[in-house]
């Protein structure tokens, strides 16, 4: 009776086992377990029936609440994931073989994706730094669960794949043409593969933008040169170069200059940098920026004279100069009269100096300033006229007769002179003797006074001059016989 109670009640909880709890103690899972799935993809769908021996169960499937497969051997399922078709939710059931005893299992969403996904390659940078390395990163949107393929080539290498390298980030230390792609599942399902990235190294040699000609100022119209010149230090080898600037090109180029005809576009900055011929993925940093300006207005040259009128027998000195003084390089033309179209030459006048020349000739004068190949030429001075200043000529005297007349001249004079002498000495001599004459006189006249002589008048009478009057010496006469009468 006991036996028999305790033999019911185990047939009774194995029933309540059985109806109530079976539909969870089957579990289905999907290998590999991916958020989404691809076109072309293999999952394996596995059912567990948590009970007995895999070989002891009938086994289905269903999608969407129908049949859509039958399992076969040990409860796995290999689906080759064909279209979009394939996506649904997914349960599976076992039927235990010796009895119609059933077990369903959970439900499993699955996601197939039309799109074969395309790897994404980015780097932190483009350029390795001297001695350094960049960071370089795969992925894969919207699915998880890769492993990532690398691949590096250059310009005189095959493409090969980097070893030992299936992580998403990788530091590179060379440089070349990188791309990547990811790989997942067995067999391996690939995806496209990444877009190229570029990676450089920077080499240690400085690169410097120099311009010819080196003009401190330059004017729209001239031609001029950029070099971009390696300078020492870091790698010696050949090189191309790349220029960045209004006027100059952009891709790689085994000449370092460029040469250009100046215009109001081409005021800006420029910069280049080089990289070895044999390596086009090592290059040097860029250059620091050159910065051009162009002036816009034409320049005009200024000439000066030191006179106006050109001496019997000199010249007159010109000067042609070029403002603003902060130009330089000029070379200067002359030209004279106004219809004169060719430069004055050495037969012309003398040239002192560059911007100096000596005329000789009467004219319009003028000049402007050239510069550069091809040449560059400011405006024409202004003119300035240059006379010749006339002297009327001396006549021309033979040197004999002058000799002559010299020895004439010197004559007549020493004759006059002899003659001079003799008169002054006569007209002397006759002086003492008036003198001598006119003492007796006095002395006549003094002593008749002091005897009363009556001739006292008469004395006097004598010494009047009734033509021209009485002279000098006479009143003096006159003057002592008065105070001598009294």
């Amino acid at each position: 009776m006991g036996a028999t109670l305790l033999c019911e009640l185990g047939l009774f909880l194995l029933c309540t086992l059985v109806c109530s709890g079976h539909a969870q103690d089957a579990v289905l899972t999907i290998e590999p377990s991916w958020s989404s799935y691809f076109i072309g993809e293999f999952v394996t769908l596995k059912c567990n029936m948590n009970e007995g021996r895999d070989t002891d169960w009938y086994y289905a499937s269903n999608k969407n609440g129908k049949t859509y497969f039958i399992y076969w051997k040990n409860g796995d399922y290999r689906l080759k994931l064909g279209s979009t078709y394939d996506s649904g939710e997914y349960q599976c059931s076992g039927t235990w073989k010796e009895s119609n005893y059933t077990k369903n299992s959970n439900t499993v969403s699955l996601t197939v994706l039309a799109d074969k996904p395309r790897a994404t390659l980015t780097a932190g940078t483009t350029i390795i730094p001297v001695g350094g390395s960049v960071t370089l990163t795969c992925s894969v949107q919207s699915s998880d669960g890769w492993k990532y393929e690398w691949f590096r080539r250059t310009q005189t290498t095959s493409e090969g794949k980097i070893r030992d390298q299936q992580n998403r980030d990788i530091r590179v230390s060379q440089g070349g043409i990188y791309s990547c792609r990811g790989t997942r599942g067995n067999p391996v399902y690939y995806t496209d593969r990444s877009d190229d990235v570029t990676i450089e190294i920077t080499f240690s040699n400085k690169v410097v933008v120099k311009q010819q000609p080196n003009w401190p100022q330059i004017f729209r119209g001239e031609t001029i040169t950029l070099t971009c010149e390696v300078q020492e230090g870091g790698e010696t080898t050949e090189w191309e170069y790349e220029w960045r600037g209004p006027r100059t090109p952009t891709q790689w180029t085994h000449n370092n200059d460029v040469t250009f005809r100046v215009s109001e576009s081409s005021s800006g900055d420029y910069m280049c940098k080089s990289r070895r011929r044999d390596d086009s993925y090592s290059s040097t940093e860029w250059s620091e920026a050159f910065t051009l300006s162009a002036s816009t207005d034409q320049p005009k040259a200024q000439i000066t004279s030191d006179m106006r009128d050109i001496p019997v027998g000199g010249s007159v000195t010109l000067t042609c100069s070029v403002n603003p003084s902060s130009s330089s390089g000029w070379k200067y033309y002359w030209y004279r009269d106004e219809n004169s179209s060719e430069p004055l030459t050495t037969q012309d006048a003398v040239f002192h100096s560059n911007e100096q020349i000596s005329v000789s000739q009467e004219g319009l004068y003028k000049c402007r300033g050239g510069r550069g190949n091809p040449v560059y030429y400011t405006e024409d001075s202004q003119e300035v006229s240059i006379d010749t200043k006339v002297d009327v000529p001396s006549p021309e005297i033979s040197s004999f007769p002058i000799l002559i007349s010299i020895g004439a001249i010197s004559g007549i004079t020493f004759i006059f002179i002899l003659l001079l002498l003799y008169c002054c000495k006569k007209f002397k001599g006759a002086a003492n003797e008036q003198t001598l004459s006119q003492d007796e006189d006095q002395k006549q006249v003094y002593s008749s006074l002091l005897h009363g002589d009556r001739c006292v008048y008469e004395t006097v009478r004598k010494c009047e001059n009734t033509e021209n009057g009485p002279a000098e010496g006479d009143y003096n006469n006159v003057t002592s016989v008065i105070q001598l009468s009294h």
